[in-house]
């Protein structure tokens, strides 16, 4: 099914040119930071119902669910997809697919042997063709597939429209070898991912011209070499039409055509339910329904438990029955519609779920992982420090839990970017950034120069007589904001020390005055209390509020044992506030204007502050203004001439600060608030779910998202790959080529003519020399052993780096047929297509038979 937040054409793209980030960083001892080892490492087996093909059935179709049809069989363009990928996996050749540890494999059907030959001068690998390898035009695969194939993906003929070269362009030459079924390939420089080329392979009738390659191999592939041959394409049904090949040497396809129908994300329980298709990617929520079905499967025509009017009490259909037949005649109408409409959508559940008992829910692991990603190009990411404190606030356990936890999947959070768990080569470097812990994530952010308060705070170059310092200043009224900064510039130490013992002496007030109050109890009251005073301070001590100037919620305060020193700093932070002065308006009792403040320009309602001859009542006052509504406004009962009752103070008094500048970390007069980019489409909802989780652990260091939620189709491109985010969701595929595939993803960026920044895929835009100097080490060593530690020393950098944090491997649930045999989730696995059908005991007049 449909995955927002994969890169379209990824698993293509993944082994095209150099890719991805920024920044030298300290970091200790990088190579001994793991908290995993690559022994002890388990992946998820796959889940396919496998069966021998002696008990599999000749004959019959099946339909496979894609999210729609490709937009090109050409999988070296930059448009190629998940449903090119699918449908060329039957018809193409790949020489070393994936098995399911997650290891290239050689392919007998198309190899005797491939191996390096020779390491010097220059390394030289041969490969031996099986001698049945024919195309479908019955042409001997050869040689000149390989030099054409080579010299469209080397990256010299612009003509060319290609996606990816990476190996390609380390070819020097490609020879014949000692007959027609041996190719000689000679590598100008080593390359130890040589497997990962002439994947698929296509006919010389294709590669050897820039127009089919283009155009021609974008609807049709006229020639293939796979258990399959392309029997056409309908535009107009949404399907793909494979059909059994009749020149394939290898095992005979058990089916007699595979179709492959675009079928939308939401559309697909109906899909599965009404017979469309047999196997499709499914999401929980389906999974769910389908599990629900085989449960009813024995209740005997029994009302549902569950689905539309499930949840109506007895009371309730009885209401509705009254007012159906009741004398009100609208009422009636209203009633009887909506209780043909709730028949209808029972019915309509009901079938379903009888079509559903059908399926099976096949999970294991998906070959990919999704990530948050970080972008460090500009903005409070820039700073790598911010970055790790990110990193370091999140529990990716709990992430993990969140999304693995409800489908019995092992919930265990991923701890490598360049392999996933049963791989060879994974190892947890995650031990180079570091574990979950909010005092470290903290202090980082303190080291970085984000504090409490610091949202409310001028910029630290501010001078005296700035127009910064001119603006709203009417003159340097004793106690104002303008003018302790102006006697601050002129340099005047008594002032300061003055200003300093003040201080002090009202935060010890304010401290003696949290404690009194909290000592009357809840409901006491104040001579200057409102008529909503007790209500306010029942929810103050409940939340552990201040009081909250913009709306913001509870989170952005903290609670408990913290109280007193939020009271002295909500004093502290309302002297140097200065937005509304008591008294310049020459209006006592009025409510201040609603300004638009430094965390972002939403408009605020401030009460006026309490008297500094009243600073025991300081804590009391503040909980008062939680009678403020969400939005800031004050509550209908304070709306009265004269403004908040209990809130008068003298000329000069400033107002304390907004909430969000207590919880939330700020700079320079900036809050720390990062724009946080999700989907919003139906299919995303396990995302946004994550997102939200990230959001609140984010809150508790002090970091504040914005959440944008866009449509699913302008996720990846208007967005992430744009650099319009800050922190992002999305998912990179499993490689067994981490060399040549993650260089492109986590390569520094390099400044372009016109002073931009390519990135290729490096969308987080962090990255360092050292780490692309691991990559291309990887790449050209040729000891496996040698090259795999290379790697878990570059994933260790890019670990410190924090531009990405891998959360989890995704999971992969697939709804299939009961009967079907050999198909389902593959996990790592590339599917045999050839073994795919129907079991023997269903080969006559399958449900399969009698839809199609």
């Amino acid at each position: 099914m449909s995955h927002v937040g994969v890169p379209r054409g990824t698993v293509r793209k993944r082994r095209s040119l150099a890719l991805l980030t920024t920044g030298v960083l300290t970091i200790p001892v990088l190579a001994g930071c793991s908290s995993g080892s690559e022994e002890t490492s388990r992946g998820v087996p796959q889940d396919i119902a496998p069966a021998a093909r002696q008990a599999v059935s000749d004959g019959s179709t099946v339909n496979w669910a894609v999210d729609a049809l490709p937009a090109t069989f050409n999988a070296f363009q930059a448009d190629a997809d998940s449903a090119t990928t699918r449908i060329t996996g039957a018809l193409l050749p790949a020489l070393f697919p994936m098995d399911a540890s997650g290891q290239p494999k050689l392919n007998p059907d198309y190899l005797e042997s491939a191996k390096i030959i020779e390491r010097e001068p220059k390394q030289v690998v041969l490969y031996k063709l099986n001698q049945q390898a024919v195309w479908s035009d019955g042409r001997e695969i050869g040689a000149p597939d390989f030099v054409a194939q080579w010299r469209a993906l080397r990256g010299k003929d612009s003509a060319f429209w290609t996606a990816r070269n990476s190996g390609y362009e380390r070819i020097e030459k490609i020879e014949r070898g000692a007959d027609d079924l041996q190719v000689r390939v000679t590598f100008s420089k080593p390359y130890a991912d040589w497997r990962s080329l002439f994947s698929p392979l296509y006919p010389k009738e294709i590669t050897g011209s820039p127009d089919a390659f283009n155009d021609g191999a974008r609807t049709t592939l006229k020639n293939t070499a796979g258990p399959f041959v392309l029997r056409g394409v309908s535009k107009a049904k949404g399907t793909v039409t494979l059909a059994r090949n009749p020149r394939w040497w290898g095992d005979k396809a058990k089916l007699d055509t595979l179709v492959f129908r675009a079928v939308a994300a939401g559309d697909r329980t109906q899909a599965l339910a009404d017979g469309t298709v047999d196997v499709a990617d499914i999401d929980a929520s389906t999974a769910d329904r389908i599990a629900l079905a085989r449960r009813d499967r024995g209740n005997n025509g029994q009302p549902l438990a569950h689905g539309p009017g499930a949840e109506t009490t007895p009371a309730a259909a009885l209401r509705s029955w009254a007012l159906a037949h009741g004398s009100d005649e609208e009422a009636a109408e209203i009633a009887q519609a909506a209780r043909e409409k709730n028949r209808k959508a029972v019915v309509a559940y009901t079938a379903e779920q009888k079509g559903l008992r059908d399926f099976a829910v096949r999970k294991s692991l998906e070959p990919a992982y999704t990530q948050l990603a970080l972008n460090g190009e500009s903005g409070p990411l820039a700073d790598d420090r911010v970055r790790r404190a990110v990193a370091r606030a999140l529990d990716r356990e709990e992430l993990a839990r969140t999304v693995l936890g409800p489908l019995g999947l092992p919930a265990k959070p991923l701890g490598s970017h360049l392999a996933l768990a049963g791989q060879p080569g994974y190892k947890d470097g995650s031990g180079a950034l570091g574990d979950q812990n909010t005092k470290e994530a903290q202090a980082l952010l303190a080291d970085a120069g984000w504090t409490r308060g610091g949202a409310v705070q001028p910029p630290k170059d501010t001078k005296a007589g700035s127009e910064a310092e001119k603006k709203g200043a009417k003159g340097d009224a004793p106690g104002t904001k303008e003018g302790a900064e102006k006697e601050d510039g002129e340099g005047t130490k008594d002032d300061k020390e003055a200003q300093s013992e003040k201080a002090e002496n009202e935060k010890k007030a304010e401290q003696d005055g949290e404690k009194k109050t909290e000592q009357d109890g809840e409901g006491s009251t104040t001579e200057d209390s409102t008529a909503g005073g007790e209500k306010a301070g029942k929810k103050s001590e409940r939340d552990g509020e201040g009081y909250t100037a913009e709306g913001s919620t509870a989170g952005d305060s903290t609670a408990g044992g913290e109280k007193a020193d939020r009271a002295s700093e909500d004093s502290a932070a309302s002297r140097d506030e200065g937005l509304y002065i008591v008294g310049e308006d020459n209006k006592p009792g009025a409510h201040a204007p609603a300004q638009a403040v430094s965390t972002g320009g939403v408009s605020a309602v401030h009460v006026l502050a309490p008297a500094r001859t009243a600073a025991a009542q300081s804590a009391a006052l503040l909980r008062q203004a939680g009678a403020l509504g969400e939005d800031g406004a004050v509550a209908a009962q304070d709306k009265q001439p004269g403004g908040a009752a209990g809130a008068y103070a003298p000329v000069g008094t400033a107002a304390p600060a907004p909430a969000a500048a207590k919880g939330q970390l700020g700079k320079d007069g900036k809050a720390l608030t990062l724009r946080f980019v999700l989907p919003s489409g139906p299919g995303s909802q396990s995302l946004r779910s994550v997102g939200d989780k990230i959001a609140v652990m984010l809150e508790k260091i002090g970091i504040g998202t914005e959440i944008i939620k866009v449509p699913d189709e302008s996720y990846f491109k208007d967005h992430v790959a744009s650099g319009a985010y800050d922190l992002a969701l999305y998912s990179w595929p499993a490689t067994a080529y981490p060399a040549t595939d993650g260089r492109p993803i986590y390569a520094k960026p390099e400044p372009a003519t016109d002073g931009s920044l390519l990135v290729e895929q490096n969308y987080t835009r962090v990255g360092t020399d050292h780490i692309d100097q691991l990559f291309d080490q990887a790449a050209a060593e040729l000891d496996e052993k040698a090259a795999r530690e290379l790697m878990k020393q570059a994933d260790a950098r890019i670990w410190a780096a924090a531009g990405s944090i891998p959360l989890f491997q995704r999971p992969q649930l697939v709804a299939v047929d009961k009967k079907l045999a050999n198909v389902g989730a593959f996990g790592f696995a590339a599917p045999r297509y050839q073994d795919i059908g129907f079991k023997n005991r269903q080969a006559a007049g399958s449900p399969a038979d009698r839809k199609k």
